[in-house]
């Protein structure tokens, strides 16, 4: 929407990785420059691990595009990670081109070896890049270990990188997988950005986007951008383009800092609206300021809530007239039997009806539990 507004030539801040859009950070250039010399190894693991919206797909996408030459890499990129290891295999013989349906564990396996023998012979390698390598079960981790000892003339057939959030390093740290560890070439953890790479970020990506100086950005909005983002560069991407889209509906050419502020409340109160804590956009010890209802809005609701109340108070009222009309009778009833019990004086219990001590008991039961049920329903039926 805003693109046009401002004369950009597409949508610099979209949450999919587009290669195109690439920032060089510090440690976005150190993960590439790993990918890279794994890439001339020619084996064992690659591991870049980072947290979720700092850019390893990002990194995937660009390696993809710039990094990886077809005509001497075959690569393949598995995604749907959660498996075992026998549908493991076949993931990767679909990305490979390979039948896989209704065909074993060791018939994937043999078919896998023929793929990467002829893949060598015509002068290509395979590469197998694994993202979101924190949900794999421990099985599949060893079956593509067992897969990078496929070798001829002394050099493996395919090489595999594993990128994954932070607590896939503790993963490979676990008992039993000394072996995959020690086929490791190179790993690294990507960091956030620091308060001057999210400026710089962002003036990356607007400029790719064709962007001069429309909208006019003031220095405070970068720092306010750091502080509610961590320089996450995912939550950077949502939380600004959320702020060209509020700029652009002012149809203003200038963010100031209190524009930032707005758009950060706002984005924080929806959030706390519907019940979750906002991590995109936010700081976990932000505090989202209360945003106070329209007058007409207020008005609505307190003329719909005192509507309801009185209607409950009417009923309560009710209902306490008919229970004490029943109290007043049995209470005259008590009465009557008291008087007929002073003029006659029964020789057997059993003929002279309920005794008034018994009576005057039942009244006073009936009266407890009648106050008890007009305060229940008091404070639990009004409410409805």
């Amino acid at each position: 929407m805003y693109e046009s507004f401002y004369n950009l030539n597409g949508k610099p801040f979209q949450l999919s990785p587009d290669p195109s859009y690439f920032f060089g950070s510090q440690g976005h250039r150190r993960a590439m420059a790993y990918m890279r010399y794994g890439l001339q190894q020619q084996q064992g693991f690659i591991v870049v691990t980072g947290d979720v919206g700092t850019g390893k797909s990002m990194l995937v996408s660009t390696l993809f595009k710039d990094g990886i030459d077809p005509d001497k890499i075959t690569a393949a990129k598995i995604v749907s990670t959660n498996v075992g290891e026998a549908d493991l295999l076949r993931l990767i013989c679909a990305e490979l081109g390979i039948s896989y349906e209704r065909r074993a564990k060791a018939a994937l396996l043999s078919s896998l070896r023929e793929f990467f023998e002829e893949t060598v012979a015509d002068g290509r390698r395979v590469l197998l890049v694994i993202d979101e390598a924190q949900n794999m079960p421990r099985g599949s981790l060893e079956e593509l270990r067992m897969l990078s000892n496929f070798e001829k003339d002394s050099m493996p057939l395919v090489q595999s990188f594993l990128l994954g959030q932070r607590e896939f390093r503790s993963m490979l740290r676990a008992p039993g997988l000394e072996q995959l560890r020690q086929r490791v070439v190179a790993a690294y953890h990507l960091k956030p950005l620091d308060r001057e790479e999210t400026a710089s970020y962002v003036q990356h990506r607007l400029k790719r986007a064709g962007w001069k100086a429309d909208p006019e950005i003031d220095d405070g909005v970068f720092e306010g951008l750091h502080d509610a983002t961590n320089g996450v560069p995912r939550r950077i991407n949502m939380l600004f383009d959320r702020l060209l889209l509020n700029t652009f509906l002012d149809e203003s050419h200038h963010i100031s800092r209190q524009d930032f502020d707005s758009v950060r409340a706002e984005i924080e109160n929806e959030h706390s609206d519907t019940g979750t804590h906002s991590t995109e956009a936010s700081t976990p010890d932000a505090e989202a300021p209360t945003k106070k209802p329209g007058p007409k809005r207020a008005s609505k609701a307190g003329a719909q809530e005192s509507s309801v109340a009185q209607a409950g108070i009417e009923k309560v009222l009710k209902r306490l007239d008919d229970l004490q009309r029943r109290v007043d009778d049995l209470a005259a009833q008590v009465h009557v039997q008291s008087a007929q019990n002073l003029t006659t004086e029964p020789s057997d219990e059993h003929e002279q009806g309920f005794p008034v001590w018994r009576t005057a008991f039942i009244v006073g039961v009936f009266a407890v539990l009648a106050v008890s049920s007009v305060i229940g329903y008091a404070i639990f039926g009004g409410g409805r």
